[in-house]
């Protein structure tokens, strides 16, 4: 006998039970197993039902990283686990991502054949260069997705046709709270500008997520929030977030000037210029004579220029707001503040640092009911007991009723049963003369058999067989008599 056999020889030589025993903890053994297994490796699906480009893999890997996301990246897909895709696919789509794929000009140039016109070879060119652009973009600070329309040159076929310089248009959506500084916008107008053949980069237009032009040779307004953002940060690092509040003024001057200094210095002790003029008469007046003679000895000319444009900075107003209860030291938040700042006094620049209580207790309104609100809301549990007690009282009432009328029957049943007793039939009629049928059969139940069918026989025969009726009625109390139930377990 091999070793498996005796190994079943010996399980079946086990009493039931424990085989019973060991099988069911070999079962939840396995059980146990196969789901530590199951939590451990969970099902893993494909992220996006559909696949995704290059560049939207490596946008998703990025953001998933950074969520600290467990993935496995394929070809064209991420790999999740099943039980986070639906949470993973909302967090994306509130983050934006992935940005939809953007065709290159390769991409765009790729259908293009031998017999292609060339007016779509041109358009699948535009398109393509508008992609290149779009991508571009994407990677600016603040610059969340763009979109690029171009649109070509035309020249003048006809001498009554005009020409039409290249332009482009950028729309652009920014990252909430971004603000792109007038060297971003004037960068962005460059590079599209530089992208495109035979654009000059006046004629790009760039608008924001808003609908309004973004312009980069009007005064400058960003100055102000650069500051409120840089002291901002500065002091939450500092002192924690929500500790210190600031807001930050920047005024420009809208005014043009220009000054011009021009200085001439001789070139040795004599003066400049010398200028001699003469004048004579001769002949009684008929001939005049005039004679002018200049002599410039040289001179060193300095000429200096000053503009001033419109837009420069004039002064900056800022205010910092302290939360009292975190007992910080005004003086530091004024010193880093003016470090920060660039806090110039001359400049008639302003600074205050104040602490202020940021707790916000709020005011109790008086309703104008107060008054009857004070008098019910004591008196609200004893009304609602009340209420309450009349409620069952009112459902109690009839059942209460009814028990105590049939009590009150039954005490005058056992009443006239023991007055009866003693009675001759006669008089036992006449008393029941007025007592219906249930209790005049209560009453004779009690009397002594042969009085009972003494009275019995008194009686009419269709009352006779009344109470008859009712004495062999059986009777089934809800709770039966002490001597009842020792009777039937004797």
């Amino acid at each position: 006998m091999n070793g498996f056999g005796r190994l079943l020889l010996r399980w079946s030589s086990l009493p039931r039970a424990a085989r019973l025993i060991a099988g069911t903890t070999a079962l939840l053994m396995c059980g146990l197993a196969i789901a530590a297994t199951i939590v451990e490796h969970p099902a893993r699906v494909a992220l996006f039902p559909a696949p995704l480009h290059a560049e939207q893999l490596a946008e998703i890997e990025e953001r998933l990283a950074g969520w600290n996301v467990s993935f496995t990246p394929a070809a064209d897909n991420i790999i999740v686990d099943a039980a986070r895709r639906s949470d993973l696919l909302l967090r994306l789509s509130l983050a934006g991502v992935p940005h939809p794929h953007l065709s290159s000009t390769g991409e765009a140039l790729a259908s293009v054949g031998v017999l292609t016109p060339q007016s779509v070879v041109d358009a699948q060119t535009r398109a393509g260069l508008a992609g290149d652009i779009e991508a571009g973009l994407r990677g600016v600070d603040g610059v969340d997705d763009a979109r690029v329309i171009v649109a070509p040159a035309k020249a003048a076929e006809f001498a009554d046709e005009e020409a039409h310089a290249a332009s482009a248009s950028v729309r652009l959506r920014l990252r909430s709270g971004a603000r792109l500084s007038r060297a971003a916008v004037a960068g962005i107008r460059a590079f599209v500008a530089a992208s495109v053949p035979a654009l000059e980069a006046s004629h790009v237009t760039i608008l924001d997520d808003s609908g309004a032009a973004l312009d980069d040779s009007g005064p400058s307004t960003d100055d102000g929030a650069d500051l409120q953002r840089s002291l901002q940060s500065a002091l939450d690092m500092a002192f924690g977030y929500g500790a210190t509040i600031v807001r930050v003024r920047a005024e420009y001057d809208s005014r043009h000037s220009s000054e011009r200094d021009v200085r001439r210095t001789p070139l040795g002790a004599p003066a400049i210029k010398r200028v001699r003029r003469s004048e004579s008469y001769d002949g009684q007046g008929k001939r005049y004579r005039q004679v002018e003679e200049g002599e410039d000895r040289g001179s060193e000319t300095h000429e200096s220029l000053a503009e001033s444009p419109s837009g420069s900075l004039m002064r900056v107003c800022a205010a910092v707001f302290v939360d009292q209860g975190r007992a910080i030291d005004l003086v530091k938040v004024r010193e880093l503040a003016t470090a920060t700042l660039g806090y110039n006094a001359l400049r008639g620049d302003t600074l205050a640092v104040e602490a202020v209580d940021f707790r916000h207790d709020p005011v109790a309104r008086r309703d104008p009911w107060w008054l009857l609100y004070g008098a019910i809301v004591p008196l609200l549990p004893a009304l609602v007991l009340a209420t309450g007690l009349v409620f069952c009282a009112r459902l109690a009432a009839p059942p209460i009723g009814l028990l105590a009328r049939s009590l009150v029957d039954r005490a005058a049943v056992d009443r006239a049963s023991k007055t009866a007793a003693g009675f001759a039939p006669a008089r036992v009629r006449s008393m029941l003369a007025a007592e219906p049928p249930h209790a005049a059969a209560a009453i004779i139940s009690a009397l002594p058999a042969a009085t009972a069918t003494a009275v019995l026989d008194l009686y009419p025969p269709h009352e006779r067989e009344a109470i008859v009726h009712r004495m062999q009625r059986r009777q089934s109390p809800l709770l039966q008599d002490a001597e009842e139930i020792l009777r039937r377990h004797a």
